[in-house]
């Protein structure tokens, strides 16, 4: 995967305004034939360390951390959902969202790539803000859609999950479609003070 640096042309800080980094995402329509969620391979152990992605992600983001038994078994721990702001004790009782829903991706581009390619973007650790384990409840009530159709219920994560679906969309070189980019630029407007992080200038595709 790529490593994380500053693409040319951005500010001191190493990043893009958030409504410039929307005006560069190519708009195109979203095509869903295809589409299968095995055609992403999930939880893969990619650094041999017996711990899976969403076990990693789960250590990660946990506010207090949990056990880690025999085969990377958690136990104990505290995380806090950011779609919602539950505290959650048992990992078991989370999902890892792809912030940008597999399903989506594939709609945005991903039907293109190769099987590696879609492997990578399933098991995406590189950057902090590609998965995110958060309640079942908020991520099966986000389903596979996007800012158009679904925002967090917690209004203070609004701004967050605005700049890192857009930061992913950035960094795998996703389209959004016209009512998504039109929903992007009117979220922007209330999320200027929001951090955008530095993407690489080739994002994570050749």
């Amino acid at each position: 995967m790529a490593t994380i640096d500053p693409a040319p042309g951005n500010s001191a800080s190493g990043t893009q305004s958030l409504t410039a980094m929307i005006a560069s995402l190519p708009v195109a329509d979203e095509h869903r034939e295809g589409y299968r969620r095995d055609l992403f391979r999930l939880w893969i152990d990619e650094d041999g360390n017996g711990c899976n992605t969403r076990q990693e992600v789960l250590i990660a983001e946990a506010v207090v951390p949990p056990r880690i038994g025999s085969g990377c078994r958690l136990s104990g721990g505290q995380w806090v959902s950011p779609y919602d702001a539950i505290v959650v004790t048992n990992a078991s009782a989370l999902d890892i969202d792809h912030l940008v829903p597999l399903a989506e991706a594939w709609d945005s581009g991903a039907s293109a790539w190769t099987a590696q390619q879609r492997e990578a973007y399933a098991n995406e650790l590189d950057v902090p803000w590609a998965l995110v384990a958060v309640t079942a409840a908020s991520n099966r009530g986000k389903g596979d859609r996007d800012p158009a159709q679904w925002m967090p219920p917690l209004a203070s994560a609004a701004c967050t999950y605005v700049v890192d679906w857009v930061a992913v969309k950035t960094l795998w070189h996703l389209a959004v479609d016209p009512a998504e980019r039109q929903a992007l630029e009117g979220l922007a407007a209330e999320c200027s003070q929001t951090p955008v992080p530095p993407i690489p200038p080739n994002g994570n595709l050749p």
